[in-house]
């Protein structure tokens, strides 16, 4: 793997959020980004596919899910463990 965990998360969400990786600050949520319910999903598929890992995430209730994704920095922690998880 050549980019950082947040590196990768970070590009997936500028991506959908149709901003500069630079803009995309580590506590923001993505409401904040501009990334609306389908462009969340678009974003954990992509970041699925990145990390080859299965996000536990409900779409139809976020609120239920086992992935935080209150803000990009959590979305990176959510991430990482879900790697470790799968090495382990």
């Amino acid at each position: 793997m050549s980019a950082s965990v947040q590196e990768q998360v970070l590009e997936i969400v500028a991506e959908q959020a149709v901003l500069e990786v630079s803009d995309v600050k580590l506590d923001a949520s993505m409401e904040d980004l501009g990334i609306d319910s389908l462009g969340l999903v678009e974003s954990i598929f992509a970041i699925e596919e990145a990390f080859d890992i299965s996000v536990p995430f409900n779409a139809n209730d976020p609120s239920e899910s086992d992935f935080d994704i209150s803000s990009v920095s959590s979305v990176i922690a959510a991430v990482e463990r879900l790697i470790a998880e799968q090495k382990g």
